[in-house]
């Protein structure tokens, strides 16, 4: 289960998710949102809500076929919106011990 309405929302190629995937692995959350974001310490709704309207953005140049789209920051926003959305769930749901692959993110075929 997805811990946000908007994430559950996006849906993206297989390739972008996969990557995502296995980005996961070598997320660190203080390191990488610094770098993705070009900012100090976020909330974690804050980054959350940043994170999802960065990647909307990059989606919109990746479809737009704009020379200005950039694959390995779309893989890393993603990797960063997926490690978010799965470790800070919303106040009302506890963090599930256990988190279950992508069930937030569904890839188009």
């Amino acid at each position: 289960m997805c811990n946000s309405a908007a994430a559950a929302a996006i849906r993206r190629p297989r390739i972008l998710i996969r990557a995502a995937r296995a980005g996961l692995a070598g997320y660190h959350r203080d390191r990488d949102l610094r770098r993705l974001l070009r900012t100090g310490r976020l909330a974690p709704g804050a980054a959350l809500a940043r994170l999802i309207a960065e990647e909307r953005e990059l989606e919109h140049r990746r479809r737009g076929g704009e020379a200005t789209y950039a694959l390995a920051r779309h893989v890393a926003i993603l990797t960063a919106l997926i490690a978010e959305a799965r470790n800070h769930p919303p106040a009302s749901q506890p963090a599930s011990p256990t988190p279950k692959g992508l069930a937030c993110l569904e890839h188009t075929p």
